[in-house]
Protein backbone atom coordinates (compact mmCIF):
# COMPACT_ATOMS: atom_id res chain seq x y z
CA UNK A 1 0.00 0.00 0.00
CA UNK A 2 3.12 2.18 0.81
CA UNK A 3 4.70 1.58 -2.57
CA UNK A 4 1.13 2.51 -4.59
CA UNK A 5 0.55 5.80 -2.25
CA UNK A 6 4.20 6.70 -2.82
CA UNK A 7 3.72 5.59 -6.94
CA UNK A 8 0.52 7.38 -7.20
CA UNK A 9 1.81 10.65 -5.40
CA UNK A 10 4.63 11.10 -8.23
CA UNK A 11 1.35 11.15 -10.56
CA UNK A 12 -0.28 13.72 -8.45
CA UNK A 13 3.49 16.02 -7.90
CA UNK A 14 4.41 15.62 -11.34
CA UNK A 15 0.51 15.29 -13.22
CA UNK A 16 1.60 12.85 -15.38
CA UNK A 17 1.53 8.87 -15.81
CA UNK A 18 4.86 6.28 -14.97
CA UNK A 19 5.60 6.94 -19.08
CA UNK A 20 5.62 10.49 -19.12
CA UNK A 21 4.82 10.33 -22.73
CA UNK A 22 3.84 13.43 -24.38
CA UNK A 23 0.35 14.69 -24.96
CA UNK A 24 -1.11 15.49 -28.09
CA UNK A 25 -2.27 18.76 -29.46
CA UNK A 26 -5.90 19.12 -29.27
CA UNK A 27 -8.30 21.92 -28.77
CA UNK A 28 -8.60 21.62 -25.17
CA UNK A 29 -4.78 21.08 -24.67
CA UNK A 30 -4.43 24.49 -22.63
CA UNK A 31 -7.07 23.35 -19.88
CA UNK A 32 -5.13 19.79 -19.87
CA UNK A 33 -1.60 21.28 -19.21
CA UNK A 34 -2.70 24.06 -16.91
CA UNK A 35 -5.02 21.12 -15.11
CA UNK A 36 -1.50 19.43 -14.46
CA UNK A 37 0.06 22.14 -13.09
CA UNK A 38 -2.48 22.93 -10.49
CA UNK A 39 -2.56 19.43 -9.94
CA UNK A 40 0.34 20.73 -7.75
CA UNK A 41 -1.50 23.35 -5.65
CA UNK A 42 -3.68 20.65 -3.85
CA UNK A 43 -2.22 21.14 0.01
CA UNK A 44 -3.21 17.31 0.51
CA UNK A 45 -3.11 14.46 -1.21
CA UNK A 46 -6.21 12.72 -2.76
CA UNK A 47 -7.45 9.25 -1.45
CA UNK A 48 -5.33 6.46 -3.71
CA UNK A 49 -8.83 5.08 -5.64
CA UNK A 50 -8.32 9.04 -6.34
CA UNK A 51 -4.98 9.04 -7.10
CA UNK A 52 -5.71 5.48 -9.75
CA UNK A 53 -8.08 7.51 -11.68
CA UNK A 54 -5.47 10.71 -12.15
CA UNK A 55 -3.24 8.60 -13.33
CA UNK A 56 -5.81 6.76 -16.05
CA UNK A 57 -7.13 9.40 -17.21
CA UNK A 58 -3.76 10.76 -18.12
CA UNK A 59 -2.70 7.06 -19.56
CA UNK A 60 -6.23 7.16 -21.44
CA UNK A 61 -5.37 11.08 -22.75
CA UNK A 62 -2.28 10.70 -23.38
CA UNK A 63 -1.77 7.24 -24.77
CA UNK A 64 -5.53 5.98 -25.32
CA UNK A 65 -6.34 2.05 -24.04
CA UNK A 66 -4.36 0.35 -22.03
CA UNK A 67 -2.14 -2.20 -23.57
CA UNK A 68 0.01 -5.18 -22.91
CA UNK A 69 -0.55 -8.31 -20.15
CA UNK A 70 -2.05 -7.24 -16.81
CA UNK A 71 0.90 -7.70 -14.27
CA UNK A 72 0.88 -10.54 -11.67
CA UNK A 73 -0.77 -10.41 -8.09
CA UNK A 74 3.01 -9.82 -6.94
CA UNK A 75 3.12 -6.82 -8.53
CA UNK A 76 0.84 -4.76 -6.70
CA UNK A 77 1.42 -0.98 -7.88
CA UNK A 78 1.71 -1.71 -11.49
CA UNK A 79 -1.37 -4.07 -11.39
CA UNK A 80 -3.81 -1.32 -9.42
CA UNK A 81 -2.41 1.38 -12.41
CA UNK A 82 -3.31 -1.12 -14.91
CA UNK A 83 -6.60 -2.24 -13.83
CA UNK A 84 -7.77 1.49 -13.26
CA UNK A 85 -5.93 2.31 -16.76
CA UNK A 86 -8.28 -0.85 -18.23
CA UNK A 87 -11.28 0.69 -16.61
CA UNK A 88 -11.13 3.89 -19.12
CA UNK A 89 -11.45 1.34 -22.23
CA UNK A 90 -13.43 2.98 -25.16
CA UNK A 91 -12.96 6.33 -23.76
CA UNK A 92 -12.02 8.89 -26.76
CA UNK A 93 -8.43 11.31 -25.45
CA UNK A 94 -10.36 14.18 -25.80
CA UNK A 95 -13.16 12.87 -23.59
CA UNK A 96 -10.10 11.56 -20.62
CA UNK A 97 -8.48 15.01 -21.46
CA UNK A 98 -11.54 16.92 -20.10
CA UNK A 99 -12.70 14.36 -17.56
CA UNK A 100 -9.18 15.03 -15.87
CA UNK A 101 -9.78 18.66 -16.17
CA UNK A 102 -12.82 18.14 -14.25
CA UNK A 103 -11.36 16.18 -11.79
CA UNK A 104 -8.41 18.42 -10.82
CA UNK A 105 -10.98 21.08 -10.74
CA UNK A 106 -13.13 19.23 -8.25
CA UNK A 107 -10.23 18.56 -6.00
CA UNK A 108 -9.52 22.16 -5.44
CA UNK A 109 -12.72 23.40 -5.30
CA UNK A 110 -13.82 21.31 -2.39
CA UNK A 111 -10.39 22.66 -0.73
CA UNK A 112 -11.23 25.98 -1.46
CA UNK A 113 -14.64 25.15 -0.08
CA UNK A 114 -13.41 23.61 3.06
CA UNK A 115 -13.44 25.57 6.16
CA UNK A 116 -10.58 27.07 8.07
CA UNK A 117 -9.68 25.17 11.47
CA UNK A 118 -10.78 26.80 14.19
CA UNK A 119 -8.57 27.16 17.34
CA UNK A 120 -8.18 29.34 20.68
CA UNK A 121 -6.08 32.24 21.39
CA UNK A 122 -2.33 30.60 22.23
CA UNK A 123 -3.00 27.59 20.40
CA UNK A 124 -2.03 26.69 16.53
CA UNK A 125 -4.88 26.33 14.38
CA UNK A 126 -3.92 22.93 12.53
CA UNK A 127 -5.76 21.55 9.64
CA UNK A 128 -8.12 18.45 10.22
CA UNK A 129 -9.14 19.22 13.84
CA UNK A 130 -11.44 22.23 16.07
CA UNK A 131 -10.05 23.64 19.29
CA UNK A 132 -12.62 25.73 21.27
CA UNK A 133 -14.28 26.95 24.47
CA UNK A 134 -17.45 26.18 25.06
CA UNK A 135 -18.41 27.12 28.96
CA UNK A 136 -16.31 25.45 31.22
CA UNK A 137 -15.27 22.56 28.46
CA UNK A 138 -12.31 22.21 25.91
CA UNK A 139 -13.43 20.84 23.00
CA UNK A 140 -10.80 18.78 20.71
CA UNK A 141 -13.05 18.20 17.68
CA UNK A 142 -11.99 15.94 14.55
CA UNK A 143 -12.58 17.68 11.71
CA UNK A 144 -11.66 15.83 8.78
CA UNK A 145 -14.80 13.82 7.47
CA UNK A 146 -14.12 12.87 4.03
CA UNK A 147 -11.00 11.09 5.37
CA UNK A 148 -12.91 9.40 8.10
CA UNK A 149 -10.76 11.96 10.29
CA UNK A 150 -7.73 9.63 9.63
CA UNK A 151 -5.09 11.22 12.00
CA UNK A 152 -2.26 12.97 10.05
CA UNK A 153 1.12 13.92 11.76
CA UNK A 154 0.22 17.56 11.94
CA UNK A 155 -2.84 16.65 13.79
CA UNK A 156 -1.35 13.67 16.05
CA UNK A 157 1.29 17.49 17.15
CA UNK A 158 -1.93 19.30 17.19
CA UNK A 159 -3.93 17.47 19.34
CA UNK A 160 -0.51 16.68 21.95
CA UNK A 161 0.07 20.75 22.21
CA UNK A 162 -4.28 20.97 22.69
CA UNK A 163 -4.48 18.27 25.62
CA UNK A 164 -1.23 20.38 27.11
CA UNK A 165 -2.73 23.34 26.87
CA UNK A 166 -6.36 22.09 27.95
CA UNK A 167 -4.87 21.13 31.40
CA UNK A 168 -3.33 24.21 31.84
CA UNK A 169 -6.68 26.37 30.76
CA UNK A 170 -7.66 28.51 33.52
CA UNK A 171 -11.65 28.12 33.01
CA UNK A 172 -12.26 25.35 32.02
CA UNK A 173 -12.56 22.09 34.00
CA UNK A 174 -13.57 19.26 31.65
CA UNK A 175 -12.03 18.42 28.16
CA UNK A 176 -13.95 16.72 25.67
CA UNK A 177 -12.95 14.54 22.28
CA UNK A 178 -15.09 14.31 19.81
CA UNK A 179 -15.25 14.29 15.90
CA UNK A 180 -17.47 15.31 12.88
CA UNK A 181 -18.82 13.07 10.25
CA UNK A 182 -20.23 9.37 10.53
CA UNK A 183 -16.85 8.43 11.45
CA UNK A 184 -15.62 8.93 15.01
CA UNK A 185 -11.89 8.18 13.60
CA UNK A 186 -10.57 5.17 11.27
CA UNK A 187 -7.26 5.40 12.55
CA UNK A 188 -3.54 6.30 11.35
CA UNK A 189 -3.63 7.84 7.95
CA UNK A 190 -1.09 5.41 6.14
CA UNK A 191 -0.25 8.28 4.04
CA UNK A 192 2.35 9.25 6.44
CA UNK A 193 4.56 6.81 5.70
CA UNK A 194 3.83 6.88 1.74
CA UNK A 195 7.34 8.18 1.56
CA UNK A 196 9.22 5.13 3.14
CA UNK A 197 8.32 3.16 -0.22
CA UNK A 198 11.15 4.28 -2.51
CA UNK A 199 13.32 5.81 0.59
CA UNK A 200 16.80 4.04 1.86
CA UNK A 201 16.70 2.24 4.54
CA UNK A 202 18.26 5.11 6.22
CA UNK A 203 15.91 7.47 5.33
CA UNK A 204 13.17 4.59 6.54
CA UNK A 205 14.56 4.20 9.98
CA UNK A 206 14.97 8.09 10.21
CA UNK A 207 11.43 8.33 9.22
CA UNK A 208 10.06 5.78 11.73
CA UNK A 209 12.05 7.07 14.50
CA UNK A 210 9.82 10.58 13.40
CA UNK A 211 6.79 9.36 13.82
CA UNK A 212 7.34 7.72 17.01
CA UNK A 213 8.32 10.24 18.83
CA UNK A 214 5.12 12.03 17.57
CA UNK A 215 3.14 8.83 18.82
CA UNK A 216 4.72 8.36 22.01
CA UNK A 217 4.42 12.08 23.26
CA UNK A 218 0.57 12.10 21.82
CA UNK A 219 -0.03 8.90 23.95
CA UNK A 220 2.01 10.83 26.82
CA UNK A 221 -0.90 13.68 26.51
CA UNK A 222 -3.38 11.58 27.23
CA UNK A 223 -1.67 9.76 30.01
CA UNK A 224 -0.78 13.02 31.70
CA UNK A 225 -3.89 14.84 31.18
CA UNK A 226 -4.91 16.38 34.52
CA UNK A 227 -8.46 17.49 33.91
CA UNK A 228 -11.32 15.04 33.32
CA UNK A 229 -11.12 13.75 29.55
CA UNK A 230 -14.52 12.55 27.99
CA UNK A 231 -14.60 10.78 24.26
CA UNK A 232 -17.65 11.22 22.57
CA UNK A 233 -18.14 8.51 19.15
CA UNK A 234 -20.71 8.74 17.38
CA UNK A 235 -19.41 6.24 14.76
CA UNK A 236 -17.07 3.21 14.11
CA UNK A 237 -13.84 3.39 15.89
CA UNK A 238 -10.04 2.29 14.57
CA UNK A 239 -6.85 1.58 15.43
CA UNK A 240 -5.05 4.52 17.89
CA UNK A 241 -8.83 5.87 18.53
CA UNK A 242 -9.88 2.74 20.48
CA UNK A 243 -6.14 2.31 21.74
CA UNK A 244 -6.13 5.93 23.50
CA UNK A 245 -10.14 4.98 24.58
CA UNK A 246 -9.29 3.45 28.33
CA UNK A 247 -6.85 7.06 29.01
CA UNK A 248 -10.27 9.33 28.68
CA UNK A 249 -12.12 9.21 32.21
CA UNK A 250 -16.05 8.69 30.32
CA UNK A 251 -16.32 7.35 26.97
CA UNK A 252 -19.92 7.72 25.82
CA UNK A 253 -20.84 6.36 22.27
CA UNK A 254 -24.32 5.66 19.57
CA UNK A 255 -25.22 1.81 18.88
CA UNK A 256 -23.77 2.95 15.52
CA UNK A 257 -20.09 2.62 17.14
CA UNK A 258 -17.68 -0.07 16.12
CA UNK A 259 -14.12 -0.75 17.30
CA UNK A 260 -11.54 -2.88 15.73
CA UNK A 261 -7.61 -2.55 16.22
CA UNK A 262 -5.92 -4.51 12.74
CA UNK A 263 -2.46 -4.45 14.16
CA UNK A 264 -1.43 -8.07 13.30
CA UNK A 265 -3.11 -7.59 10.19
CA UNK A 266 -1.02 -4.94 9.04
CA UNK A 267 2.29 -6.31 10.55
CA UNK A 268 2.11 -3.71 13.21
CA UNK A 269 1.99 -3.71 16.92
CA UNK A 270 -0.19 -2.11 19.78
CA UNK A 271 0.31 1.37 20.84
CA UNK A 272 -1.50 4.07 23.27
CA UNK A 273 0.13 2.15 26.48
CA UNK A 274 -2.86 -0.19 25.45
CA UNK A 275 -0.49 -3.55 26.10
CA UNK A 276 -1.04 -2.52 29.74
CA UNK A 277 -4.74 -0.71 29.77
CA UNK A 278 -6.37 -3.25 27.87
CA UNK A 279 -5.63 -6.34 30.41
CA UNK A 280 -6.06 -4.37 33.09
CA UNK A 281 -9.29 -2.98 32.04
CA UNK A 282 -10.65 -6.69 30.47
CA UNK A 283 -8.32 -9.31 31.85
CA UNK A 284 -5.35 -10.97 29.58
CA UNK A 285 -7.68 -13.09 27.33
CA UNK A 286 -10.31 -11.12 25.57
CA UNK A 287 -7.06 -8.15 25.80
CA UNK A 288 -5.44 -10.79 23.08
CA UNK A 289 -8.64 -11.61 21.43
CA UNK A 290 -9.04 -7.78 20.61
CA UNK A 291 -5.27 -6.58 19.92
CA UNK A 292 -3.52 -9.82 18.57
CA UNK A 293 -6.87 -11.11 16.84
CA UNK A 294 -8.45 -7.55 16.01
CA UNK A 295 -11.80 -9.19 17.05
CA UNK A 296 -14.36 -5.84 15.77
CA UNK A 297 -16.46 -5.29 18.58
CA UNK A 298 -20.18 -3.43 19.11
CA UNK A 299 -20.94 -0.84 20.92
CA UNK A 300 -22.69 -3.15 23.65
CA UNK A 301 -19.62 -5.62 23.56
CA UNK A 302 -17.45 -2.61 24.40
CA UNK A 303 -19.69 -1.57 26.95
CA UNK A 304 -19.58 -5.02 28.64
CA UNK A 305 -15.59 -5.23 28.71
CA UNK A 306 -15.67 -2.02 29.97
CA UNK A 307 -14.02 -0.01 27.03
CA UNK A 308 -16.95 2.64 27.22
CA UNK A 309 -18.89 3.77 29.33
CA UNK A 310 -22.35 4.53 28.01
CA UNK A 311 -24.27 3.37 24.83
CA UNK A 312 -26.85 6.30 23.27
CA UNK A 313 -29.10 5.68 20.44
CA UNK A 314 -28.15 7.33 17.14
CA UNK A 315 -30.49 9.71 16.75
CA UNK A 316 -30.44 11.36 20.22
CA UNK A 317 -26.19 11.01 20.96
CA UNK A 318 -25.78 14.60 20.36
CA UNK A 319 -28.12 15.76 23.00
CA UNK A 320 -27.49 13.00 25.69
CA UNK A 321 -23.44 12.97 25.09
CA UNK A 322 -23.53 16.86 25.50
CA UNK A 323 -25.75 16.69 28.89
CA UNK A 324 -23.28 14.06 30.55
CA UNK A 325 -20.70 16.51 29.42
CA UNK A 326 -22.69 19.75 30.86
CA UNK A 327 -23.32 18.00 34.40
CA UNK A 328 -19.33 17.16 34.98
CA UNK A 329 -18.19 20.43 33.83
CA UNK A 330 -19.86 22.09 36.67
CA UNK A 331 -18.53 20.19 39.39
CA UNK A 332 -16.16 22.26 41.26
CA UNK A 333 -12.95 21.79 38.68
CA UNK A 334 -10.48 21.58 41.79
CA UNK A 335 -12.20 18.50 43.05
CA UNK A 336 -12.38 16.82 39.59
CA UNK A 337 -8.71 17.89 38.81
CA UNK A 338 -6.93 16.25 42.16
CA UNK A 339 -9.70 13.00 41.88
CA UNK A 340 -8.62 12.71 38.22
CA UNK A 341 -4.85 12.86 39.57
CA UNK A 342 -5.63 10.44 42.44
CA UNK A 343 -7.23 7.68 40.12
CA UNK A 344 -4.30 8.34 37.15
CA UNK A 345 -1.57 8.40 39.66
CA UNK A 346 -1.81 4.13 40.94
CA UNK A 347 -1.40 3.59 36.71
CA UNK A 348 0.77 6.87 35.59
CA UNK A 349 4.10 5.00 35.89
CA UNK A 350 3.23 1.30 34.56
CA UNK A 351 1.01 3.37 31.13
CA UNK A 352 4.13 5.67 30.88
CA UNK A 353 6.44 2.63 30.57
CA UNK A 354 4.26 0.83 28.36
CA UNK A 355 4.45 3.40 25.99
CA UNK A 356 7.76 3.78 26.23
CA UNK A 357 8.17 0.11 25.19
CA UNK A 358 5.36 -0.05 22.64
CA UNK A 359 6.76 3.17 20.80
CA UNK A 360 10.46 1.29 20.67
CA UNK A 361 8.45 -1.79 18.94
CA UNK A 362 6.14 0.07 16.46
CA UNK A 363 9.61 1.62 15.14
CA UNK A 364 10.64 -1.59 14.71
CA UNK A 365 7.35 -2.85 13.08
CA UNK A 366 7.71 0.17 10.61
CA UNK A 367 10.57 -0.66 9.19
CA UNK A 368 9.81 -4.37 8.72
CA UNK A 369 9.73 -5.99 5.21
CA UNK A 370 6.42 -7.93 7.03
CA UNK A 371 5.08 -4.55 7.78
CA UNK A 372 4.90 -3.33 4.42
CA UNK A 373 4.12 -6.83 2.54
CA UNK A 374 1.05 -6.77 5.16
CA UNK A 375 -0.80 -3.23 4.25
CA UNK A 376 -0.32 -4.30 0.94
CA UNK A 377 -1.97 -7.94 0.95
CA UNK A 378 -4.70 -5.57 3.58
CA UNK A 379 -5.40 -3.20 0.84
CA UNK A 380 -5.48 -5.86 -2.25
CA UNK A 381 -7.74 -8.01 -0.05
CA UNK A 382 -9.88 -4.37 0.27
CA UNK A 383 -9.91 -3.49 -3.44
CA UNK A 384 -11.58 -6.68 -4.37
Amino acid sequence: FRMLSRALSSVVAKGIGAAGAPVRCFSSQAAFDKAQVDLKKLKEEPDNDVKLKIYALFKQASSGDVSGSRPGMMDFVKRAKYDAHAKLKGTTKDDAQKKYVDLVASLLGQEAAAPEAKSVEGLKAVPGVDFSIKGKVFEIRLNRPSKFNALTLDMYNGITNALEFASNHPSTSVTVMCASGDYYCSGNDLSNFAKAATASKEEVKEMAEFAGVILQKYTQAYIDHSKPLITLCQGPAVGIAITVLPLSDMVIVSDKFTAVTPFATLGQSPEAASSYSFPLLMGPVKASEILLMGRKLNAAEAARLGLVSMVVPHDQFEKAAWKEVEAMSVLPPESLRLNKILLRDIHREGLTKANQKETELIIQRWQSKECANAIAAFMTRKKK
